[in-house]
C-alpha cells in the first residue's frame, strides 16, 4: 500500500471521526462512509484507495483488538454466570432471526442452496460493531451486556459451521468435530482465566515496558491465529485472550497501553467494510435490502426482550440487547464472498449476494448504532421507568 494512500486513508478518517463526534455520533457509519467514497466502486470520480492484502491486514487487527477488549471486560465469574443465556438467548436468537432470513432468502431466490446462504447472512449480527458501539456508549458496565456477549458467541459457533457450508464444504462429521473444538476451546480458556492468573501476573510484572507490550501481543494474536486454525474465527479466539487476562491484576494496564491500537484499527477495520460497498447493485437488490432490513430491525428487537425477559432481565433491558445486535458486519460480507467461489450458485445469484452484503452491512450498521444510543431513552417510553423490583439498565 503506498504511503501516500494510508496517509491520505487516516487524514480522512480521523476528519470523519471529529465531524461525527461533534454531533455526539458514533464514527462506525462515516468509516463505512468514507470507504464507500474512496473506494473502487461508484461513484468512481473519488476513487482513491484500492483494497490490498495491507487494508485487510489492518482491518483483521481491527477485529481482534475490539474483540480482545470485550473479552477483558469479562472476569471468569461473570463470564461462567452467562450459561443459561448462551443457551437460552441464543437458542432465541437463532429460531427468530434464523427464521426472518429464511423468509428473506426465498423470497430471493427460492428454495434453493443461495436461500440458506442468504439466511445465514441474514441471521448473525456484528460483533465488531456491537462491541464498537458499546464502548463509544459506555455500556460495557451494564449487566445486560453479558446476554449480548452470549449471543454474539452462540452466533460465531453457528455461523463457523455456516461458512463451511457456504464455501461448499463441510458434513455432518465436521460439524460435530467444530462444536466439539469450539466448547473445546471454551472451556480451556475458561480454566486458564481461573489457574494461571498469578502466574500470568507475575511473567508481567517481569518484564520491562518493551517487552510486556510484545508478550501481551503475541499472546492475543497467538489466541487469534488458533481461533482460526481450529476452523473457528480470529475473532473468538481474541475474545477468550481478553477472557483470560481479565482476572490478572495487570488487566488495567493493559486497558491503558493497548487503547490507541484498538481505536486505530478499528477504523481500518470499518473503512475496508465501506470499500467493499457498491452502491449501483442497489438497482437489483433494493426490494430485497428494504424488505430484510425492517424484518432484521424488528426481529433483533423482539430477540433482545425475549430473551432478555426469559434470563431474568427487565425489558428495558432487553430492548438495550436488541439494538445491539441490530448491526451486521463482518460475517455477512464473508459468507457472501464464500458464497461467490461456489459453484453450486449461479453466477448471477452470487452477484446479488455480494451486492447485498455489502449494502445491508452499510444500512444496518447506520441504523444499530443509532438504536444503540438511543435504546435506554427508547426503552424508558416505551415500559416506563424502571421499579425497585427491576434490574433497571
Amino acid at each position: 500500500m503506498p504511503l501516500d494512500e494510508l496517509a491520505l486513508t487516516v487524514a480522512v478518517l480521523g476528519a470523519l471521526g471529529l465531524v461525527a463526534n461533534r454531533f455526539g455520533l458514533s464514527a462506525i457509519p462515516a468509516y463505512l462512509l468514507a470507504g464507500l467514497l474512496l473506494g473502487p466502486n461508484e461513484p468512481r470520480v473519488l476513487t482513491l484507495v484500492e483494497p490490498n492484502d495491507v487494508m485487510h491486514f489492518l482491518a483483521e487487527l481491527g477485529v481482534i483488538f475490539l474483540l480482545f477488549f470485550l473479552g477483558l471486560e469479562f472476569s471468569l465469574g461473570r463470564f461462567s454466570r452467562a450459561g443459561r443465556q448462551f443457551g437460552v438467548g441464543g437458542a432465541v436468537d437463532l429460531l427468530i432471526n434464523g427464521a426472518v432470513g429464511l423468509i428473506v432468502g426465498v423470497a430471493a431466490f427460492g428454495l434453493t442452496f443461495a436461500a440458506l446462504v442468504l439466511a445465514a447472512a441474514v441471521y448473525v449480527s456484528s460483533s465488531a460493531i456491537a462491541v464498537k458501539g458499546l464502548i463509544d456508549f459506555r455500556r460495557l458496565a451494564d449487566e445486560e451486556v453479558t446476554l449480548v456477549l452470549a449471543i454474539l458467541l452462540f452466533e460465531d459457533i453457528v455461523i463457523a459451521i455456516a461458512l463451511g457450508l457456504a464455501g461448499g464444504a463441510g458434513g455432518e462429521l465436521e460439524t460435530l468435530e467444530l462444536v466439539g473444538k469450539a466448547i473445546a476451546f471454551i472451556a480451556v480458556a475458561l480454566a486458564a482465566s481461573r489457574w494461571l492468573a498469578r502466574p500470568i501476573d507475575r511473567a508481567l510484572d517481569r518484564l520491562p515496558r518493551e517487552f510486556f507490550l510484545l508478550a501481551t501481543f503475541a499472546f492475543v494474536i497467538g489466541a487469534a491465529a488458533l481461533g482460526d486454525a481450529l476452523g473457528l474465527s480470529a475473532a473468538i479466539g481474541a475474545l477468550l485472550a481478553g477472557v483470560v487476562l481479565a482476572n490478572t491484576d495487570a488487566r488495567e494496564e493493559i486497558e491503558e497501553r493497548f487503547f490507541s491500537f484498538r481505536d486505530l484499527f478499528a477504523a481500518f477495520f470499518f473503512f475496508v467494510f465501506g470499500l467493499q460497498i457498491d452502491v449501483l447493485g442497489l438497482d437489483d437488490v433494493g426490494w430485497l435490502l428494504a424488505l430484510a432490513l425492517v424484518l432484521t430491525v424488528a426481529a433483533k428487537l423482539v430477540t433482545g426482550v425475549v430473551s432478555g425477559v426469559a434470563t431474568g432481565y427487565t425489558p428495558r433491558q432487553g430492548l438495550n440487547v436488541g439494538a445491539a445486535l441490530v448491526a451486521h458486519g463482518e460475517f455477512t460480507i464473508v459468507i457472501a464472498q464464500l458464497a461467490a467461489t461456489n459453484p453450486a450458485i449461479a453466477p448471477d445469484v452470487r452477484a446479488d449476494l455480494v451486492a447485498f452484503a455489502g449494502l445491508y452491512v452499510l444500512a444496518t450498521a447506520t441504523v444499530g448504532v443509532a438504536l444503540m444510543k438511543e435504546s435506554k431513552r427508547i426503552g424508558r417510553r416505551l415500559f416506563g421507568r424502571p421499579t425497585l423490583r427491576g434490574r433497571g439498565p
